[in-house]
């Protein structure tokens, strides 16, 4: 008797390896496997990250795993489909409008943080000490505003803003 998978060549079931599949599977052979490209290089993609060497940039993991108990991840449940009542308690209600607050000051959901005139509303760039010192009650410090660094500023730069001294004398002259 003679094996009904048999070409009738004398050839066994064992020999129909070659052919590339196992088990009614597709596996490649050598030629078709590559190997990992890797990640493209800055030069290959269309956004500019700001990193010389890709490696450098890292890679942030997803906080927590993304749909793994919800339904619809198998490939039954995806056949079968939702129902109406299944979609709707999985709506996310949307989050609610905050109040343009009342104008005093730059919080929204409290009373407001009156704005202190003192402090300014443009920023300062870099700032260069001078020999110079205000006279008066007070001996204040004169510096030169010489522009927005390139990088980013420290936290203490950010803080300083340019604010007009209305007994300066106009035409600067200490």
């Amino acid at each position: 008797m003679t094996d009904p998978r048999s070409d009738g060549s004398g050839a066994d079931a064992s020999d129909m390896d070659d052919f590339g599949r196992g088990d009614d599977v597709y596996q490649p052979d050598d030629s078709e496997i590559r190997e990992d490209a890797g990640p493209l290089e800055p030069e290959d993609t269309l956004d500019d990250r700001g990193v010389e060497d890709v490696l450098d940039e890292g890679y942030s993991p997803p906080e927590r795993p993304l749909a793994v108990e919800g339904t619809g991840t198998t490939a039954e449940e995806q056949e079968e489909g939702d129902s109406l009542d299944e979609r709707l308690a999985r709506e996310r209600p949307d989050a609610p409008l905050l109040p343009d607050g009342d104008g005093l000051g730059d919080e929204s959901d409290t009373d407001g943080e009156l704005l202190d005139p003192e402090a300014g509303d443009r920023r300062a760039g870099r700032l260069t000490a001078t020999d110079q010192w205000v006279k008066g009650p007070t001996q204040d410090g004169v510096a030169d505003d010489i522009g927005i660094d390139g990088g980013a500023a420290s936290a203490e730069e950010a803080a300083v803003h340019i604010v007009d001294d209305p007994e300066a004398d106009p035409d600067g002259d200490l």
